[in-house]
């Protein structure tokens, strides 16, 4: 037994001994955790198959045992009901297999409703089944014809007299009547080459082709140490760059046909182009269009170009003082029958769509408006001028990552909420567009199903109800939905408790951080799980809590820009100040006792909790993390700290902090890692080194990115809390 519980006294040491931690049988429970859950959920999800002209479709509910049944819906009558009667076809099936055919368990495959029959497979036979006369008949497969591939050349003039093409690093157009060929460019060159995407305008008359300037040669080398099948080391190496490297630049080119010259544009509002894409034409070609996302993500424009002169103009000039997340929110979907354009955006402080005029680059309408943030576009009708989205935080009431569904239109008016269940949903079209499949759930709300109306949302019927008799007889319990204030004393700060199966709310349990912090999304669990990946090291005896603070996405533009040159902080002050409210209100929690576990960035924050925030976190497991950004890969660095590469990166990296670890630390990587370099863990191994510093490393031959994750790894990891928060040596 370890000696600080021997030193304890007599009274204190007896229930210590009767409520054991990381005990043999906890170890084998943990294991079990999963497979004990799993499918023990049933009526979770609605498939639809729409015939009838998108009036009605059919599902197949898998029940407990095995067990199937089929359901019809009406959407007109607003009807639900079994497709058919399953005991008659179970007779009539088990008398052509001469045999018997349990009415739960129908063995049928490639099913399809026409009109009132049910066309299957079953016994390796093709049936056709009346469901109104209850008749079985035996039927012809149906020959299967591909469609044939259509090829396209791009390189082809609309009216086929040019085929554009590209040698020695120029363009080149050959007349398709004469066969002659014309160079177009003459200063492409190895490095600075013209590229094989081009661009027709619909007339013909000119043509767009990007040129690309040559980015950076930057190549990782990773040593395999044990290859398979040899007892020589492998060496593998690969394309990386890192942030502040020399990128790829593409800029575009135009082309007079006619006169085979070129026209200059001005490359003025796109000089130093991250990317530039989305080039396309006008429909009189008198104008191209492309999207410019400037290096350091604080310009994105949609630029227009005069056919005829090669002057530029900006239709839209997108400018933060921080960021433009062009990785998760951007969006633009052009409207040319009515030059317009719709555009989204974080300017007003929250994430929403706007109207553009094409022709005068002004705003015409903000489509969406609130304090609540747009996470994506689902469909524009144009004919009813009206955009189709989700977002999050549309309802005040509940929490703000739930998703819903929404249309308004184009005017911005007349906004009609299309789901209103207390949960995240997700929502599946019918194929007419009138009526929508609706699912929603919480970690503590298994998936609710309904029809309702695309028009208004109205709800046509009830469809399901998850079954969880099966899973609460495990003895299961749900997530623990809990909020608090963030650093600021007023911001709503997210997330989730698990409990271990064998919960005691007498004990005194050590609080386990599943972190997470990349600023690309939010991370705690939304939707219904019988199981949670973190549950394995909470069943051991601990608390487990998953948290989304501050610099994480999906809230506000001001809740997010905390992460701008500053993913050192994590949301860690938000995350610390929403444990110590939750130990407040949970006296079995021990903010005492706090460990840290996470991959990738969350091997990054988890590290950073030691050096940072030494005082509260005492453990932490920090798999495979980009513990320097400046060693990361470009882009995902490069959009949250910035462009060009500033004292902040050094500030920030774990290695240049290395001198203030304080706690136990375990450094996981995997020496094929090709997501994350295992330089970043290694750079801070010699950090650490030289700053004099205890901590324990696993490096895992073979493995690539989540080494952690493999079963060695996910095993030492549990020992590790094990060992250093409950103060026992494992027994497994």
């Amino acid at each position: 037994m370890n000696p600080r519980i021997l030193s304890l006294g007599l009274l204190a040491l007896l229930p210590v001994i009767a409520t054991a931690q990381g005990t043999a049988a906890d170890y084998d429970r943990a294991a079990k955790l999963y497979g004990k859950t799993k499918d023990k959920v049933f009526r979770t999800r609605v498939v639809p198959h729409w015939f009838d002209e998108g009036r009605r479709f059919w599902y197949r509910n898998d029940l407990p045992g095995k067990a199937h049944e089929w359901i019809l819906v009406d959407t007109k009558a607003g009807k639900r009901e079994l497709a058919f009667d399953h005991a008659k076809l179970a007779a009539a099936l088990g008398k052509e297999k001469g045999g018997n055919v349990k009415a739960t368990h129908l063995p049928l495959e490639s099913v399809r409703f026409v009109d009132g029959t049910i066309e299957f497979r079953a016994s390796g036979k093709d049936w056709a089944y009346d469901r109104l006369k209850g008749v079985l008949s035996e039927r012809k497969p149906v020959a299967q014809v591909r469609p044939k591939r259509r090829r396209f050349d791009e390189a082809k003039s609309p009216d086929a007299q040019y085929v554009a093409f590209i040698k020695d690093a120029n363009v080149y157009l050959r007349d398709t009547r004469s066969n002659d060929e014309t160079q177009l460019s003459k200063e492409g060159k190895p490095g600075d080459a013209y590229e094989g995407r081009f661009h027709w305008s619909p007339d013909s008359k000119r043509l767009v082709v990007l040129r690309t300037k040559a980015g950076g040669d930057r190549r990782v080398h990773l040593v395999e140490s044990s290859p398979k099948g040899s007892l020589t080391p492998k060496l593998h190496s690969f394309p990386y760059l890192k942030p502040g490297d020399d990128i790829p630049q593409s800029k575009p080119h135009l082309f007079d046909i006619e006169a085979k010259k070129e026209i200059a544009v001005a490359d003025d509002l796109f000089p130093n182009p991250w990317s530039l894409d989305g080039v396309r034409w006008q429909a009189d070609g008198k104008r191209f269009f492309f999207v410019y996302n400037q290096r350091g993500h604080q310009v994105m424009r949609v630029v227009a170009v005069d056919a005829g002169t090669g002057k530029a103009t900006a239709l839209v000039d997108e400018v933060s003082k921080t960021f433009i997340d062009y990785a998760a929110k951007q969006y633009l979907h052009w409207l040319p029958e009515t030059n317009e354009l719709v555009w989204m955006s974080e300017r007003d402080g929250w994430n929403h769509l706007y109207l553009y005029d094409t022709k005068t680059g002004k705003v015409k309408n903000q489509l969406t408006k609130g304090e609540w943030a747009v996470r994506g576009v689902d469909r524009i009708d144009e004919k009813s001028r009206r955009v189709w989205f989700h977002a999050g935080g549309m309802d005040a009431k509940q929490d703000p990552y739930h998703v819903h569904y929404a249309h308004v239109g184009f005017d911005g008016k007349d906004l009609v909420r299309l789901t209103d269940g207390d949960g995240t949903h997700s929502i599946a079209h019918s194929p007419d567009g009138k009526h929508l499949i609706d699912t929603y759930s919480r970690v503590d709300l298994a998936p609710v199903t309904e029809l309702r109306r695309a028009s208004d949302g109205k709800l046509v019927c009830a469809l399901e109800k998850a079954d969880t008799s099966e899973l609460k007889a495990t003895g299961w319990k749900p997530p623990e939905r809990f909020v608090a204030k963030g650093r600021d004393g007023k911001t709503d700060i997210w997330g989730i408790i698990l409990r271990p199966s064998n919960f005691d709310p007498k004990k005194k349990y050590p609080v386990i951080e599943d972190i997470y912090a990349g600023p690309h999304s939010a991370f705690v669990p939304k939707r219904f799980q019988p199981h949670y990946h973190s549950q394995t090291v909470g069943e051991l005896g601990f608390l487990v809590v998953k948290i989304d603070g501050m610099g994480t996405s999906h809230r506000s533009k001001a809740f997010h820009d905390v992460c701008w040159k500053n993913l050192g902080d994590s949301g860690f002050p938000d995350r610390i100040a929403w444990m110590k409210a939750a130990a407040k209100k949970y006296p079995e929690m021990d903010p005492t006792r706090v460990g840290i576990f996470g991959g990738s960035a969350g091997g990054q924050s988890s590290t950073r909790a030691l050096l940072a925030h030494g005082d509260f976190y005492k453990v932490a497991v920090s798999d495979c993390g980009c513990h320097d950004n400046r060693v990361d890969k470009i882009w995902w660095n490069e959009l949250w700290m910035s462009w060009p590469i500033g004292p902040h990166y050094h500030e920030q990296s774990n290695a240049t902090n290395a001198g203030k670890l304080t706690g136990k630390l375990l450094l996981v990587v995997g020496e094929m890692d090709r997501n994350v370099d295992p330089a970043c863990t290694m750079q801070l191994v010699d950090a650490l080194v030289k700053a004099n510093k205890d901590f324990d490393m696993l490096v895992l031959p073979g493995v690539g990115h989540g080494a952690a994750e493999t079963p060695y790894g996910q095993r030492r990891r549990q020992d590790y809390f094990v060992r250093h928060l409950l103060g026992v040596e494992p027994r497994r």
